[in-house]
C-alpha cells in the first residue's frame, strides 16, 4: 500500500509532449555555452535540462513542471538511508510485504532472499530493484509511512519545491518532481560515495539464497558500459505514466554536466538524447 503525507498538497502534474511548440529555454550563459545553438539540438524527451558545474543552464525545456519520475525516486531513497545511523551490514530478508502491488513488476528476489542493507541499496540504485527499495523502507524505524515522510523532508532540505514522494521505489506515479528538482537531487547524490559507486558499476553478483549460486545484476544505464562516456552518478526510471527517464552527471568536453531527461517515449530514447547532447556540445564548442 502506498502511503501519502496528509499535510502535503497535491502538485499539478504536467502532461508534456516531446515536440511541444515552446522553444527551448536557454539562459544567457557566459563564455563557452554562448556558442551553442539550441535550435540544432533535436531531442525526443519531453523535458530536458543540461546544467554545468557552476549552475549555468546549457539547455532547458519544460524544466519547471512537476511530473512522474519513476525510479529516479531511488536516489532520494538512498540518501535517506545513508543519512541515517542504520547499520549497512545488517541482513534483511525479503518478505511478501515487499512485493509491488502498484505496477505488478516482478523480481528475482524471492521471499526469503536475504542480503545486507548495503547490498539492497546497491541493487536498488544500479539495477533499480523494486523489492530492494521496498525492503529498505519497510525496515526503517516506524516503517514505510515514516520513511516516506523522511523522503519528503529530504527533498525539501535540498530545495526541491516542486517534488512530492509517495513511495521508495518510484512505482506510484504520485512520485513527482520537476527537471530542476531532479538536477538538485543529482547534485546532492554526488556527495555520497556509495551512490556514485553503485550507480556507475556495470554489474554485480549477490548471493541471497543459502546453498545456491549468485544472482548477477546489470546497470540499467547502458551508457555506463560505453567507453565514450565518463559518468559520475546516474539513475534511470520508467513507468507508463512517466515515460523513459534518465538523470546523471557526466563529463562532456572535460566538463561535468548534469543531464536530466524526462518522459521519453522510446526505450532507447534517453540514451539517444544523451548522445545527441554530447555531440551537440562537442561539435558546438569545436566549431
Amino acid at each position: 500500500m502506498v502511503t501519502t503525507i496528509a499535510e502535503e498538497k497535491p502538485l499539478q502534474v504536467a502532461s508534456l509532449t516531446p515536440n511541444a511548440d515552446a522553444r527551448p529555454e536557454t539562459s544567457g550563459n557566459p563564455g563557452l555555452w554562448q556558442s551553442l545553438n539550441p535550435k540544432k539540438l533535436k531531442l525526443r524527451s519531453a523535458a530536458a535540462l543540461v546544467v554545468d558545474h557552476d549552475g549555468n543552464e546549457v539547455y532547458a525545456r519544460h524544466v519547471d513542471e512537476p511530473q512522474p519520475i519513476a525510479s529516479i525516486t531511488k536516489l532520494i531513497t538512498a540518501m535517506v538511508i545513508l543519512d541515517s545511523s542504520l547499520p549497512l551490514q545488517e541482513r534483511i530478508t525479503i518478505v511478501k510485504e515487499d512485493r509491488d502491488l502498484i505496477q505488478l513488476t516482478g523480481s528475482r528476489l524471492q521471499y526469503g532472499a536475504t542480503l545486507t542493507r548495503e547490498q539492497l541499496l546497491r541493487l536498488a540504485l544500479m539495477a533499480s530493484e523494486n523489492r530492494a527499495a521496498n525492503a529498505l523502507a519497510r525496515t526503517w524505524p516506524g516503517g514505510k509511512a515514516s520513511f516516506v515522510q523522511a523522503m519528503n523532508r529530504k527533498a525539501r532540505s535540498l530545495g526541491m519545491q516542486s517534488s512530492q514522494f509517495t513511495g521508495p521505489a518510484g512505482l506510484d506515479p504520485g512520485n513527482v518532481a520537476s527537471a530542476r528538482d531532479v538536477e538538485k537531487m543529482v547534485r546532492a547524490s554526488l556527495t555520497y560515495p556509495l551512490i556514485r559507486e553503485a550507480t556507475t558499476t556495470r554489474s554485480i553478483s549477490v548471493y541471497p539464497y543459502k546453498g545456491r549460486g549468485p544472482l548477477r545484476y546489470s546497470n540499467t544505464n547502458r551508457l555506463v558500459k560505453n567507453n565514450a562516456w565518463t559518468i559520475q552518478v546516474s539513475k534511470t526510471g520508467y513507468l507508463n505514466e512517466a515515460g523513459r527517464c534518465l538523470a546523471m552527471q557526466a563529463k562532456i568536453a572535460n566538463r561535468p554536466l548534469v543531464i536530466v531527461l524526462l518522459n521519453s517515449y522510446g526505450k532507447l530514447t534517453p540514451f539517444g538524447d544523451s548522445n545527441r547532447i554530447r555531440e551537440w556540445i562537442e561539435h558546438g564548442i569545436d566549431g
